[in-house]
Formats: C-alpha cells, sequence, structure tokens
C-alpha cells in the first residue's frame, strides 16, 4: 500500500518532485507530454464544460455524466460560450495531429482546453481529462500540454457469447471498460458449439447456440439466453456513443451445429454436424434469408459498418470440398456488401488454396493463424489485416492449450499489431488496421463465470489498449503495472469489486437483519467474508445474502446445505449447522476456489475440479470461484451478526 500511495503522490506532485511537471500517467500512455515548470489546474467549485458549438455538446455531456459518477455532486453545467476560470472548454479545431482519433490538452492554472478535428478525438480526449483527474487531489491536473493519438485503427477484442451467454448488462460494462481505455472494436461471435467428445461423442447431446432473435427462423435462438434484435440493434447504437463499434459475427460454415440442431439437413454427414453441407441446395437460401434479417432495412440490426462471417477451420481433406468453401466464403462477402457493409472473416484461404476466386479488395481479415491464413499472402492478396494471433492473445479459460490470462508483461514489452504469428511487419504497415485479442470459451459448462471472464478481460484490455494506441510506451512495465492497480475499470463499473486499499476490513455490522441492505454490492477475488451464525430451521432456498450477480444460500434450494449460485450453476459446501447452535463462518475465495470455515478450522474448498468424460481422450476443468454477493440480506429466521468484510484472504 505504502508503495501504491508513494507512486500516485509522485504523478500528482509534479514541479515538487521533479524540475517539471511530470507525466501523467494515463492509460494508454500519453504520445507526447511537455509539462510546464509548475502550477496545476483546480477546477472550480462551479465547473463548467464549455463547448465551442452545437456539435461539441453530445461530448460536453457525457464528459458532465461520467465526472458526476466518477467524482460526486450534480453533473457540471454544459454550455456554449467564453470559458471562466476553473472551467474545461471543448473545441473542434484543425490539429496537426495524425488521423481522426487524435487530440490535444492544453492545461494551465486557469483552464483546461480540450481540442480535436474530430468528435471522436474529443471524446477520447475526455477520458484523458477523467483519468488524469481521478488520480490527484481535488481532481486537479498539472500544467502541460498533451499531444496523443492512436497508431492503429483498429483497438479491441472479441467476446465468445455462443459458448456461453454473455449478458448484455455486462457487454454494457465492457463497452464502457473499453471507451474508457479507448479501445474502439468489440467483436460479439454470436453462435458456436462444444467438442462432440465432451457429451458422449453424440452431436444431439453435444451443446450449442445462436444468441440473436430471429423472426425468419422462430426457435433458433437459444433457450437459455439470447438477445433480440431491437436490444442489440440499441446495444450497438448506445455503444458507437462511447466510441466502440460493434462487429456481429455469424460464424460459418464450421461451429455451425446450433444451425444443424435447428434444422438437421444443413449439416454434414462426411465432416459432423458442426459443419455445413456445402453441397446441399437449400444452403445458400437459409443464410441468405438470415442475413437478409439482420442487414436490411433503414436501421438494420447490425448498424456498424462491418459484419463477420465466420470461415474458419472447415475441413480441406478434399479438393471438391476446398472449392466450394472457397466458393461460399465469395458468396457471404459480396452478400453483406450488398447491403452495404464492409466484410469480415477468419479467412481460411492458405488451408484452403485452390482456383475459386475470394474477394479480397475492401475485406477485412482477422489474421489468428499461420496454418490457417499466412499473412504474407493475405497482405498481398489485398486483403486488409487485424491482427489477433492465437499464439500470444487468445484467452480460453481454464483449457491448458490457450492462455488462462494473457502473459501482459510479455505482451506490453514484446508485441504490437505487426507481430504475427509468422511474421514481424514494419510498425504502422498500411496493411494492418490494428490488433485485438480474443477471449473464447471453449469447454462449455466448465463452471466459468462472467465474473471469472471479467477477471481475465480488464488485465488484457489494458495491455492491448497500450500497445495498439501507443505501441512504444516508455513507462516500463513494472511501473505501469503498479500504475493500473489504483485505476478504475471505467465510470460506474466496478466489476472486479474493489472495495478499500489492500489489507482492509471494508465492512462491519454488528447485526444483520432479513431485508437488510448492504453499502458493498460484492467483494472481488481474494476475500474473507465472516459472521457469527445462532441457527434456526431454515426453508430451502433461504438466501443469506444476494447480488444480483449471485447468491449465497443458508439452505441452497436442492439439499438445504450452506451453498451459492451464479451464471446458472449451484455449488453446495456439504455443511449445515443444527438449530440453536452456534458458530462462526467465514467463507474465502480467489480466482481458483472457495472455501468454508467453520469456528476457524477448515470445512471444504471447492476448488478447480477435473470432470471425465466418456470416450474423451482429457478431462474438462470446473470451476467453482465466487465473486461474494454482499447488497441485499436474504429473509431468513437464523441471527446474523459480527458481519466483518475483509479485501485480503486471512488463512
Amino acid at each position: 500500500m505504502k508503495k501504491t500511495f508513494l507512486f500516485v503522490m509522485a504523478l500528482c506532485l509534479g514541479a515538487s518532485a521533479f524540475a517539471k511537471n511530470a507525466k501523467p500517467f494515463v492509460v494508454p500512455e500519453l504520445k507526447e507530454w511537455k509539462g510546464a515548470a509548475s502550477g496545476e489546474f483546480v477546477p472550480a467549485e462551479s465547473m463548467r464544460i464549455v463547448c465551442g458549438e452545437d456539435s461539441v455538446l453530445a461530448v460536453g455531456k457525457l464528459l458532465a455524466r461520467d465526472w458526476a459518477v466518477m467524482f460526486g455532486g450534480s453533473e457540471p453545467q454544459v454550455v456554449k460560450g467564453r470559458p471562466a476560470r476553473g472551467d474545461i472548454s471543448l473545441v473542434v479545431r484543425k490539429e496537426r495531429i495524425p488521423g481522426g482519433e487524435g487530440y490535444s490538452l492544453g492545461i494551465a492554472p486557469g483552464g483546461v482546453t480540450v481540442a480535436a478535428q474530430t468528435l471522436q478525438g474529443l471524446y477520447w480526449a475526455t477520458r484523458t481529462v477523467l483519468q488524469i483527474a481521478d488520480r490527484c487531489p481535488a481532481r486537479s491536473m498539472p500544467a502541460g500540454t498533451v499531444r496523443d493519438w492512436p497508431d492503429y485503427s483498429v483497438r479491441g477484442l472479441m467476446i465468445d457469447a455462443g459458448r456461453k451467454f454473455i449478458p448484455l448488462d455486462y457487454l454494457e460494462d465492457l463497452a464502457k471498460v473499453m471507451s474508457y481505455h479507448k479501445m474502439n472494436t468489440l467483436q460479439i461471435h454470436l453462435n458456436d458449439n462444444g467438442f462432440k467428445q465432451f457429451f458422449g461423442g453424440d452431436w444431439g447431446r453435444t451443446y450449442a447456440a445462436f444468441r440473436l432473435e430471429s423472426e425468419t427462423y422462430p426457435g433458433l435462438a437459444a433457450r437459455d439466453g439470447y438477445y433480440t434484435k431491437e436490444e442489440f440493434g440499441r446495444f450497438q447504437d448506445w455503444a458507437a456513443e462511447i466510441g466502440v463499434k460493434v462487429i456481429p459475427e455469424i460464424d460459418v460454415p464450421a461451429h455451425t451445429l446450433a444451425f444443424t440442431h435447428y434444422r438437421p439437413e444443413l449439416g454434414s454427414k462426411e465432416y459432423g454436424m458442426d459443419h455445413l453441407d456445402l453441397f446441399y441446395p437449400g444452403l445458400y437460401p437459409f443464410f441468405d434469408n438470415l442475413f437478409r434479417e439482420y442487414l436490411e432495412g433503414e436501421n438494420p440490426v447490425f448498424r456498424g459498418n462491418i459484419v463477420h462471417i465466420g470461415t474458419d477451420e472447415y475441413s480441406n481433406r478434399d479438393q471438391a470440398t476446398v472449392e466450394k468453401f472457397r466458393e461460399f466464403t465469395d458468396h457471404y462477402i459480396r452478400y453483406v456488401e450488398s447491403f452495404g457493409k464492409t466484410a469480415c472473416v477468419w479467412g481460411s484461404l492458405s488451408y484452403a488454396k485452390g482456383t475459386t476466386p475470394v474477394k479480397a479488395d475492401g475485406v477485412v481479415l482477422q489474421s489468428w493463424s499461420k496454418d490457417f491464413a499466412v499473412t504474407e499472402d493475405m497482405l498481398k492478396a489485398g486483403y486488409d489485416i487485424i491482427s489477433i494471433p492465437d499464439r500470444y492473445v487468445y484467452i480460453v479459460p481454464e483449457v491448458g492449450y490457450y492462455y488462462n490470462y494473457l502473459n501482459t508483461e510479455w505482451l506490453y514489452e514484446n508485441w504490437t499489431p505487426v507481430h504475427m504469428v509468422d511474421t514481424v511487419y514494419e510498425e504502422r504497415h498500411p496493411g494492418i488496421l490494428g490488433g485485438m485479442f480474443a477471449e473464447w470459451n471453449d469447454h462449455c459448462g466448465n463452471g466459468i463465470s462472467v465474473q471469472d471472464i471479467h477477471h481475465r478481460m480488464v488485465p488484457a484490455i489494458r495491455t492491448i489498449a497500450v500497445k495498439t494506441w501507443n505501441p512504444a510506451p516508455v513507462l516500463p512495465y513494472a511501473e505501469f503495472a503498479e500504475g493500473v492497480r489504483s485505476l478504475r475499470e471505467a465510470p460506474g463499473v466496478n466489476r472486479l469489486a474493489t472495495v478499500g486499499e489492500p489489507g482492509q476490513t471494508v465492512l462491519a455490522i454488528d447485526k444483520v437483519v432479513p431485508g437488510q441492505e448492504l453499502p458493498v454490492r460484492e467483494i472481488g477475488y481474494g476475500y474473507t467474508v465472516s459472521f457469527d451464525l445462532t441457527a434456526s430451521a431454515e426453508d430451502r432456498g433461504t438466501v443469506l445474502f444476494d447480488s444480483g450477480n449471485a447468491v449465497f444460500y443458508l439452505s441452497d434450494p436442492v439439499s438445504g446445505m450452506f451453498g451459492f449460485a451464479r451464471d446458472g450453476y449451484l455449488y453446495t459446501f456439504g455443511y449445515r449447522p443444527y438449530p440453536g447452535e452456534k458458530v462462526r463462518i467465514s467463507v474465502e475465495g480467489d480466482n481458483r476456489s472457495t472455501s468454508l470455515y467453520v469456528n476457524g478450522e477448515l470445512f471444504e474448498t471447492l476448488d478447480i475440479r477435473k470432470q471425465f468424460h466418456a470416450g474423451a481422450d482429457r478431462p474438462t476443468y470446473q470451476v467453482r470461484t465466487l465473486v461474494f454477493p454482499l447488497c441485499k440480506a436474504g429473509e431468513f429466521r437464523s441471527a446474523v451478526s459480527g458481519l466483518e468484510v475483509m479485501n485480503y484472504k486471512k488463512h
């Protein structure tokens, strides 16, 4: 804690610690900073956000809203006119800054001037203003000037919502986190399936899902979670307002078991039901209708300018199939383009070599594996490349063959978007649009929660944000890692459930009353929650605490034991007290396990356990973690007192 305090104070003190005001810590790191010899901007008590023209007012309102969310109080007034001392002014004007996303800041004791050539650049500048103000007392900012711009136009991530449903409220929080770190591209993988070997070798039992409502094909959307067309469209519109472009992906012609479950005749008898039968006469009519449903009209369901059509990992066993695969890929590139969109592909065109032409001009290709698409060949063909090399930037929780957490130190020190799996190009190569990382959920039903995914995503977002905006950061990794420890996820977002300074008791309540609302919603990994319990007989399903994301039970709905539920999973400790028994209960949790202590003694640990499957050549792993819920007490008969919530593990 002492080290963190000194680090933050050094960033804020500026001239008192150095010859001139030090460069503020911002993620991604600022390209250019010229610190004044001394001085700082301190917002006026009645600070206004002054906009130079009407078009800027929307950006000003977003800044005002986030300022109030982060720092409390009422929203600063957003006005047109001339700034006064202590105001922040937003101006669109010509700037000598590359591209359309750059901006400048002039920070002086009298006020802050934020300038950019575009509204997007202006919005990114407001993220910098918020981050700087958040780190210093009284929301002050060291005097100096900033020129900042990204080296790459695509900075983002892909999330697999096909094999694990990702609720829309999480996608909204994810977009906020991305936006706060100036990441601008969110790809949502809308369909996929599990591996047959983990489902008894039976395609019919193998998990598969398509996550978008379809009126063309009623019943196609997964029953365990999908997005309505209206809410998915609304989400894309909202995300665009905060600088995040959504790329929806319908992955065909492999990974398509959700479609063949719905209509079995679409499936390949030769390559497996997770492959479409490329020779089936009804194939194109089916998928033309599906894509048309989301692409046609003045305000289509797929709002953005890029639509992903998949095209990865289809069999190349025989040449006739390869030619059909290439024909299929070309057809859907052109079909998407016929609606005024740009097509994006995984593009297995090195793997599927053939003579059937596939359109390249104006097509975006994600370079992920040299076995499927050789980057140099794809650049020569004319594709615009997004770098997403599996060896470096694939997160696949608890599978063993990809990263569980990205190696952020290595990425920070070595990787940029021009580092493909097969080749390293010169920086800012004109054919490389930028870089992304991916979060896949290969093993369906493995217990991974949305909170577990987020725990993996946040450090990846922060690192990839730096290396796609400013690929040559000056700050050493150790200082970067120390700095992000005290960086918010985003205005109003705390999915990591970080509470207090490390090593603290963050909540203490003498008596917990049924139905009571607590001031802390959740406590994140590395916690201890302790309480005294005088037990009464409880009905099954009796809740102790509920956060909306998770529930902790005094009597779970199935066995009547202590337990917890989140993301559709119920985990149970083999313990319940006798009526009238008095015990001290402690629950400790981290990103690997959840443990129950009774009267200071370990009773049971629910950790990551192997799951064996008949006929499978390897096990899967089930995760039994819990971000502990605290928001609201349930309706229980027992007496609960002496509640202590600590942001560290006691045992």
